[in-house]
């Protein structure tokens, strides 16, 4: 298995390391009820996408 002749330096590593932070998730916001919401998911205020009801909040949960 191979070593590593020599240790990296301080900065060679943090170099390598700068594209690990997170990002933060785009956010759009409903074209129905204007709520914030994460692209191509459903609203979950409305229960919409792409303009239509995939969703109904008025439905009872037995």
């Amino acid at each position: 298995m191979a070593l590593p002749k020599r240790r990296h330096s301080y900065s060679r590593t943090r170099k390598r390391r700068s594209h690990d932070a997170l990002k933060a998730p785009g956010i759009s916001l409903c074209a129905d009820c204007g709520e914030p919401k994460e692209p191509h998911r459903l609203c979950a205020s409305c229960g919409k996408y792409k303009g239509r009801t995939v969703f109904s909040l008025d439905a009872e949960v037995e």
